[in-house]
């Protein structure tokens, strides 16, 4: 492999001069933020791509999940995957809420619904699920749950743009779904995020709540951030969204050459989805097991010694990380499966300028270990 190195991934940026013309609409209406013609063109047209009825753009999807959480008005327990990234957990705790770990399917790492149910207490408030690597959680079962208990929804949806199940859109399930559009994500607006939900009047309070809380001019009705996105963000989303369909073919293509390049390595498990009916390909997941000649960690840095940085998402768990240490449900007893997939899981480069050679490259350093 040459000198050069390849990270797990790389934002895809459209044609610089394509840009320019929204550059110079900024420019001649002098407007950058604050719901700018730019910010609400965006939000209407990802609407009808992902086939939503609100969304609601942020400047970052950690911002927007702890403002959907102050929409919903949670409280006192979540239960919530300690299988993610950190930013889930650090919502509730930003909110004063207390994070319910439990354990996660050994098939899709995502919230084991059997779980939840065995963790319910009459602080229980709400569940927050993760779509672990835009895989779907079991929608219909923590639907059903959510209901039986009267708890509300929040999905942690910042893998799953674009992805759809057996009803639509994932990102319909649920009280409240949010996305991340950083640019490590399969859409991206450099920094951005949103909150996508199906009643307009919560859309109405979130609006209102990522603008600090301000009805009209006069008038601050509630306790709210500055959380809004920017003219310039605006502008990459909406050119992002002429090649987004390019971006997942290709993305596509590299999934396919990896599962092919690595079906017969023993003791290399790729991952497979769990529902979805149309994919976005956001991650590219493999679990090292004991029968592989090297452990997790081994290949991971002998693929760094050969140029090729690959990461281990999601190790640690959050529960490890010292402002969760000391809850009940972080102990390791109650984590078995997480624990064990956190120790054996990495994912391998996927972004839509990996050349397939280099794919097949990767994937011959992980066989000849």
């Amino acid at each position: 492999m040459d000198i050069n190195p390849i990270f797990i991934t790389k934002p895809f940026l459209p044609p610089l001069d394509e840009l320019m013309p929204y550059l110079e609409q900024i420019w001649e209406n002098k407007i950058v933020t604050n719901n700018g013609p730019l910010h609400n063109e965006l939000e209407l047209k990802l609407c009808d791509y992902l086939g939503i009825q609100n969304i609601s753009l942020f400047a970052n999807g950690t911002v927007a999940l702890v403002t959907a959480l102050k929409a919903l008005e949670i409280t006192g327990e979540v239960i919530t995957t300690p299988y993610s990234f950190v930013a889930t957990s650090h919502s509730l705790l930003w909110n004063g809420i207390k994070p319910v770990f439990v354990d996660i399917q050994p098939k899709s790492l995502n919230i084991d619904p059997e779980k939840i149910e065995e963790a319910i207490t009459p602080q229980t408030s709400a569940i927050l699920a993760v779509h672990c690597y835009g895989h779907p959680c079991d929608v219909d079962k923590i639907e059903s749950i959510a209901k039986k208990h009267n708890l509300k929804v929040i999905y942690d949806a910042a893998h799953a743009f674009g992805v759809e199940c057996h009803c639509g859109s994932l990102l319909n399930h649920g009280d409240i779904s949010i996305l991340s559009l950083h640019a490590t994500k399969v859409f991206n607006t450099f920094e951005g995020g949103a909150v996508v939900c199906n009643n307009p009047e919560t859309k109405i309070i979130i609006d209102q709540l990522k603008n600090f809380g301000i009805t009209d001019e006069t008038i601050v009705n509630l306790t709210g951030i500055n959380g809004k996105m920017s003219e310039f963000n605006s502008a990459l989303g909406l050119l992002q969204l002429k090649y987004i369909d390019q971006v997942i073919h290709k993305r596509k293509e590299i999934d396919n050459a990896y599962r092919t390049g690595l079906a017969d390595v023993k003791g290399i498990h790729c991952l497979g989805d769990t529902g979805e009916l149309i994919s976005n390909y956001a991650y590219f997941p493999i679990l090292v097991n004991p029968e592989y000649s090297l452990s997790r960690d081994e290949l991971y840095e002998n693929m760094k010694e050969h140029g090729v940085h690959l990461r281990r998402y999601f190790y640690p768990l959050i529960s490890e990380f010292p402002m969760y240490r000391g809850l009940a449900s972080s102990l390791l007893d109650n984590l078995p499966v997480a624990t064990q997939k956190a120790s054996q899981v990495l994912c391998l480069p996927i972004y839509p300028d990996l050349p397939l050679e280099k794919v097949n490259e990767i994937c011959n350093l992980i066989k000849n270990q």
